[in-house]
């Protein structure tokens, strides 16, 4: 069974083996026990994904097996009837001239390809009775075509139709003529023919991943519906790089794996033409059970990019494969053996390899990495271990990032990527309160400007800017300057779009705000943090409804976001569900973040001395960080006095919240007040 593309041979297993089993993965225990019964019998078998050494490429390993053993031996049912993977393995035994055996679970109707090359092959008829009453009659068959002498016990007649004898083994037949498979085929069609029509729908392959030396774990076959109107909409130039798999010894090397990942996808996102998830997206599936169809269609690409590396010592070995995800074709794929010191140099031989196989013109030649790189080995590996932690993000793994970062900026101190993503590492110390805000905002803005004083071309520094000037300066021009600089240089890039979304959001633009984080969703489908952007800008452009969606949409995809359960809460309360925003915001993980929106919801749902006793305890734990939502619930009790206290307190303490207060409406009673204009106009906001 075909389940990948190619690396490398096969186990040497292959080469002595008597027989290959093509089977549908959904037959998968039938062909376990045909495998066992033979091999029972004294004739060694190749099975997958049983005989495919781990981080091998299931394609190479498929075609060593037909071209080494004897004998193809088909499981025909309904699922491998409709497989393309089953019939370009009988296809190429055919080339091969290998005898065919076909082993019959029902009476399923064959399309046309598979019935072309199995017309004049062995039939073995199992429909009628058990596979294990079956079996015998295979194991004599197979004994008999492999040309050992005393061992067959039956005669393998060629006749018209099969039957089970009455002891219950099979008499082998040859395959019915064309005409009479056209008679059955339309009787078939007429009995079922939706399924059918879903059955023939299926032009993709199951696949496998790569696994670890535990074993391999392969993807179970899928059956498209039949009229499957979404792929249609997937623009053809488009491809995902899913995370690389570590084949290393020690499995230790997941860091560089994933930076491999990622430097293909910023190659490949400079094409013009070409769309390319963000690693955000492609990295979602990672560790899931997903298959390549359904990756492809969450994603809207065409096209899969997997790989592996292995490395040992001073060695690498890269594999790569090109993947057309609606019918399984293998486009392209290579093995590297290389110095450790030549990564750069195969990051831009695949990225380049799928471009062409992709038939892409470049106009400005071969693609190039982006600028702010090193050529220090060691610097390298530390940064792709801090983006690694990065991307974790919890308190240990964010401070981790930063202690690589700062190792490689010692080795390279003209790194300029490390510090982009030191000021991104910073940025999000500071965000989620891991560092005092003063500090980890005045190392964010020292560490990007440095940054693009070493490299001008780089995206993500811009955005930390953009961030600070927006999040703690409230300097509205200053930080949309720099959102124009960031997509000037990438218009397609996602953080930046984000960025720029929530701007547009504070300075009250909600269309734009809608515009861009909808534009940053294109680019990164998946992104978590930018399905809460949008329901955040959609919620303060009154769009409650839309915001609702994408709050729900956010915890399919991941049901602990933090903050994703209260603004779903205070969008359902702005919708008139008062009850179900309160059960809502009870389910939120965080003390704080429950307690922001609780006293409102309470107040809501007409429980006034539960209101009051949250509000005094939120006031009372966290009047450092929360000042904004003390003022927020106020203002729903329409006390002017004290929410204008709070958001004053706010402004004082710098509340980074204070940059979403345009359009919330919670604070809807003080909309009339001269206090709260003067309090936006102090802002420089639009009242």
């Amino acid at each position: 069974m075909a389940e990948g593309g190619g690396e490398k041979q096969a186990t040497g297993d292959a080469g002595t083996a008597d027989v290959f089993i093509s089977y549908a993965t959904a037959d998968k225990s039938a062909a376990d026990s045909i495998c066992a019964a033979l091999e029972r019998g004294g004739i060694v078998c190749w099975i997958a994904p049983r005989d495919v050494t781990p981080g091998v490429f299931y394609a190479d390993a498929i075609v060593q097996a037909i071209n080494s053993t004897r004998i193809l031996i088909v499981v025909l049912s309904v699922n491998s009837a409709g497989s393309q993977h089953v019939l370009r393995e009988v296809e190429r035994a055919s080339a091969k001239r290998r005898p065919l055996v076909a082993f019959r679970l029902d009476t399923t109707s064959l399309p046309t390809g598979l019935e072309y090359f199995l017309s004049a092959s062995h039939w073995l008829d199992a429909s009628g009775a058990t596979i294990e009453h079956a079996l015998p009659g295979l194991v004599d068959a197979a004994h008999r075509l492999l040309g050992h002498p005393g061992k067959a016990a039956i005669d393998i007649s060629i006749r018209d139709d099969s039957s089970v004898n009455a002891s219950g083994g099979v008499t082998a037949t040859k395959r019915a003529t064309p005409k009479q498979r056209r008679n059955r085929l339309w009787i078939a069609a007429a009995v079922v023919a939706v399924a059918l029509v879903a059955l023939f729908a299926v032009n993709f392959w199951s696949r496998a991943r790569t696994a670890m030396d535990a074993g391999v774990t392969a993807r179970n076959a899928v059956v498209a519906p039949a009229a499957a109107p979404a792929s249609a909409a997937i623009p053809d130039k488009s491809i995902a790089v899913l995370p690389f798999s570590d084949m290393s010894e020690k499995h230790d090397q997941e860091y560089f794996a994933d930076g491999m990942a990622e430097e293909i996808i910023d190659l490949l996102a400079k094409v013009p033409d070409l769309r390319v998830p963000a690693r955000t997206s492609s990295f979602y599936f990672k560790g899931k059970s997903a298959k390549v169809p359904d990756i492809a269609h969450e994603l809207g690409v065409a096209h899969i990019l997997e790989g592996s590396i292995r490395r040992s010592g001073n060695r690498l070995r890269v594999t790569a494969q090109l993947v057309r995800a609606d019918n399984g074709f293998h486009l392209w794929s290579q093995t590297y053996d290389r110095d450790l010191q030549d990564v750069f140099k195969v990051q831009d031989d695949i990225a380049n390899a799928v471009v062409q196989a992709l038939q892409i013109t470049l106009m400005g030649g071969p693609l190039t990495r982006q600028k702010g790189g090193t050529q220090n080995l060691d610097a390298y590996q530390l940064y792709l271990r801090a983006v690694s932690a990065e991307m974790q993000n919890t308190k240990s793994s964010l401070e981790s990032a930063r202690g690589y970062l700062e190792q490689a900026i010692k080795l390279d101190p003209t790194f300029g990527l490390a510090w982009a993503w030191s000021a991104f590492n910073s940025m999000d110390l500071a965000d989620s309160d891991y560092v005092l805000p003063a500090e980890g905002v005045a190392r964010a803005r020292q560490q990007a400007q440095h940054a693009l004083e070493l490299s001008p071309d780089l995206v993500l520094p811009h955005c930390v800017l953009q961030w600070v000037y927006r999040t703690y300066d409230w300097d509205w021009p200053a930080s949309e300057a720099e959102g124009r600089r960031a997509l000037s240089l990438d218009p397609k890039n996602s953080r930046a779009l984000m960025m720029a979304g929530l701007l547009s959001s504070t300075l009250g633009r909600g269309d734009d705000a809608e515009r861009q984080e909808r534009a940053a969703l294109a680019s990164d489908p998946l992104n978590t943090f930018a399905y809460f952007e949008l329901g955040l800008v959609q919620y303060n452009a009154g769009r409650f409804a839309s915001a609702d969606a994408s709050f729900r949409k956010l915890l399919d995809l991941a049901p602990d976001f933090e903050w994703t359960h209260t603004y779903l809460g205070k969008t359902l309360l702005a919708e008139g569900k008062p009850d179900e925003a309160l059960a809502m915001v009870r389910v939120e993980a965080g003390e704080e973040d429950r307690l922001d929106f609780l006293p409102i919801m309470l107040q809501a749902t007409g429980q006034k001395t539960e209101a009051e006793e949250a509000l005094k305890a939120l006031a009372t734990k966290f009047s450092a960080t929360s000042a904004y939502f003390v003022a927020m619930s106020y203002a729903y009790r329409n006390d002017r006095d004290l929410s204008l206290q709070w958001l004053d307190r706010a402004y004082k303490q710098q509340d980074a919240t204070l940059a979403e207060i345009v359009g919330e409406p919670l604070f809807k009673n003080l909309a009339t007040d001269p206090r709260y204009k003067a309090f936006l106009r102090k802002m420089n906001l639009p009242e």
